[in-house]
């Protein structure tokens, strides 16, 4: 593979398809494009993540490396009274992410291109959920739960789902080294859903 989604502009040949997705009781539809992380059907950590969440219905939520959408679209329909943004380094993927948005009527989101942070900086969240990008290497993924940390409230929680063979071990370690309070939620298939409270 010459390019992969974890680049601000993706090299593949625009080959856009439309599918549809059950989430927490909501039926998405879903625009997608080469170039952009599981093209083809929500990866199972994503809804494992997107199942096991918990977001007050009147939550700030940040979704890092949020894809075409749907992990933010979903944490839009629970924080209905709540404002959910959604940041990409992946210009195409954060196209679609907005067109996801206004093909399900979801209003409560903003959908913004960012290298890690960038675009957030001085802002402050209840919750920040990620599905972090492994391809992307270790540090970038570490950089986002510590530099998460700084921009959440005093007990504001990062939600993560991360494989077991693509370095939970250590990702759990690091989180225990930053957060004060550190739990597996859930398990499932070698994915493990963490919760890292500020």
């Amino acid at each position: 593979m010459a390019d992969h989604y974890y680049t601000s502009r993706p090299g593949a040949a625009h080959d856009e398809r439309q599918f549809t997705f059950t989430l927490r009781g909501h039926e998405l539809r879903f625009i997608t494009d080469a170039g952009v992380f599981s093209r083809d059907r929500v990866d199972f950590g994503s809804v494992l993540l997107i199942e096991t969440m918990q977001l007050d219905r009147d939550a700030r939520v940040l979704d890092v490396g949020c894809g075409y959408g749907p992990i933010g679209l979903v944490a839009a329909k629970l924080a209905d009274q709540g404002r959910v943004t959604m940041i990409d380094i992946n210009e195409r993927a954060v196209e679609l992410a907005r067109r996801n948005a206004q093909l399900n009527g979801i209003g409560n989101v903003e959908v913004r291109v960012s290298d890690v942070y960038t675009a957030v900086q001085g802002e402050t969240f209840d919750v920040i959920l990620t599905n972090p990008p492994i391809r992307a290497g270790k540090e970038i993924v570490h950089r986002i739960f510590t530099e998460g940390h700084g921009l959440l409230r005093e007990g504001g929680e990062l939600w993560v789902v991360i494989q077991k063979k693509q370095g939970a071990p250590s990702a759990l370690k690091k989180l225990q080294e930053t957060y004060r309070d550190v739990e597996e939620v859930e398990r499932s298939k070698g994915y493990h859903i963490y919760r890292a409270v500020k």
